[in-house]
């Protein structure tokens, strides 16, 4: 079976598409170089032709012939393979042609004919014919100096198999190298599929094998990684969530149940007084009020759900998120008061632009505003503010002086239903984060909590959301 992989592997696949262009490229460089040693084998075969013919011109004609007929043991034979004399009615007179080759045309161009040797092999020869003075004045003959083109096939013979010997080794070593990556890469593949095996049989903490490479699959791992470390979270808190809300649920439930049989008492007595009627009605008021927080908690969830499956980003927009800090400090102004708390809004020289949905954002800005009044005592300060950093960059915060939040809580808060130590005496869902925190995630945001560190406080918070910069395509949108 791994054998059988090893041959089906991406890398073994890229190995032999990569041989196939190394060959392909091998022999279009074979045929280039073909190309231009017969190019150069016709000009300089056209050139001794000429050459040749030149200087037999210039010989007597007694001595032209002695020429051809010694041309066996003279320079000649190097450069020509066929020389011979004919007359003008194209009957031999000397040389090594007894024939007057088929097809040759009377004329000053090359002419490219097949020539049968006088052992009878059959060649391609590059043939001249030129007009000499004949025995007798005012005879002509005709002189035809021939050259084969064995020089080509020799050389190109020898091209053939010096690419043949070249591609060999280029070939192997090309098809060892696949198969040792592809082993490496395969063995890579077996380590994640077993670490997927372990992970449907139930192992969510299990996660892919990375390496130092930084290799495209180093890169699918840690993707992968990063789904499984959010899809952990996720099943994490669904398998909480049933718990979480009958346990934040049960209790106000019971609350009412008791207030109800309280309130079933009274209406049995037979004295309806007007205290009786005055327990009734505040019975009543604590029944209503629990079963709204009831139906707020649900509410809310259902909200969180909404916001995390990416419905809401079709209402993104370029926005300023000056106005809507005032109007949402103009709203808690009146509930800041009667808590006797300061509510201000640091004022920002012009606009703050981001990209995002107002009214998602005004529920980031009340979930806040409401937790930094819960928690801060009767003559703290809430306040306000937003701006710009260095990378264009929006932010807006919100800071408080009241009882803070632990180093080692700060992420737990996030979630949902978390009540921390210091506020589980409060009134609330533990949802109005889980809200910001889905909010934060759909705007592609941070969301960074600190310490108020400014002069003269003891305590406090500071929720400061940064937003990306706004891009081309936001714009285009």
């Amino acid at each position: 079976m791994f054998r059988s992989d090893l041959f089906r592997t991406a890398a073994f696949r890229l190995t032999l598409g990569l041989v196939g262009i190394i060959v392909l490229g091998m022999l279009l460089e074979l045929g280039l170089l073909y190309g231009q040693i017969s190019t150069y084998e016709k000009l300089r075969t056209d050139d001794l032709l000429r050459r040749s013919a030149s200087v037999l011109m210039q010989e007597a004609p007694g001595d032209l012939e002695i020429r051809l007929k010694e041309r066996s043991t003279s320079e000649l034979r190097v450069f020509l393979n066929a020389a011979a004399l004919f007359d003008k009615n194209r009957h031999p007179i000397v040389g090594d042609m007894k024939a007057w080759p088929a097809g040759l045309k009377f004329g000053p161009t090359m002419q490219k004919l097949s020539f049968v040797l006088p052992d009878h092999s059959v060649t391609v020869m590059r043939f001249l014919v030129v007009e000499v003075p004949g025995m007798q004045p005012g005879r002509t003959r005709l002189l035809v100096l021939g050259r084969s083109r064995h020089m080509i096939n020799e050389l190109w013979q020898v091209a053939q198999r010096s690419a043949l010997f070249a591609m060999v080794p280029v070939v192997l070593f090309a098809l060892l190298a696949g198969m040792v990556l592809s082993r490496r890469a395969l063995g890579r593949i077996t380590k994640m599929h077993s670490s997927i095996e372990q992970i449907m049989k139930g192992q969510m903490r299990e996660r892919l094998p990375v390496g130092r490479g930084h290799d495209e699959l180093d890169r699918l791992a840690g993707s992968v990684n990063r789904m499984l470390d959010r899809l952990e979270q996720l099943m994490g808190e669904m398998r909480d969530v049933g718990n979480d809300i009958a346990h934040d649920l049960r209790t106000p439930l019971a609350r009412v149940q008791a207030r109800l049989d309280r309130v079933n008492a009274v209406a049995q007595s037979l004295d309806p007084s007007i205290e009786d009627k005055e327990r009734f009605e505040r019975a009543m008021g604590l029944c209503q009020r629990d079963l709204e927080q009831c139906f707020s908690i649900i509410t809310a969830l259902l909200r969180i759900g909404e916001i995390e499956t990416g419905q809401r980003r079709v209402g993104f927009q370029q926005m300023d998120i000056m106005p809507l800090m005032m109007d949402m400090a103009d709203l808690y102004e009146p509930i800041a008061e009667m808590q006797g708390l300061s509510l201000s809004v640091v004022p920002h020289e012009g606009p703050v632009p981001l990209w995002g949905d107002a009214d998602l954002l005004n529920e980031v800005l009340a979930n806040l505003l409401d937790n930094a009044l819960k928690f801060t005592a009767a003559g703290g300060s809430v306040t306000l503010r937003a701006g710009c950093n260095e990378l264009a960059e929006a932010w807006f915060e919100v800071r408080d002086t009241g009882v803070g939040i632990a180093i080692e809580e700060r992420n737990a808060v996030m979630g949902r239903f978390y009540r921390a130590d210091k506020s589980r005496h409060i009134p609330g869902s533990g949802l109005g984060l889980s809200l910001v925190a889905a909010i934060v995630r759909l705007h592609e945001a941070r969301l960074v909590i600190e310490e108020n560190n400014e002069v003269g406080v003891m305590s406090g918070t500071v929720f400061r959301l940064i937003f990306p910069a706004i891009t081309a395509e936001d714009k285009a949108a």
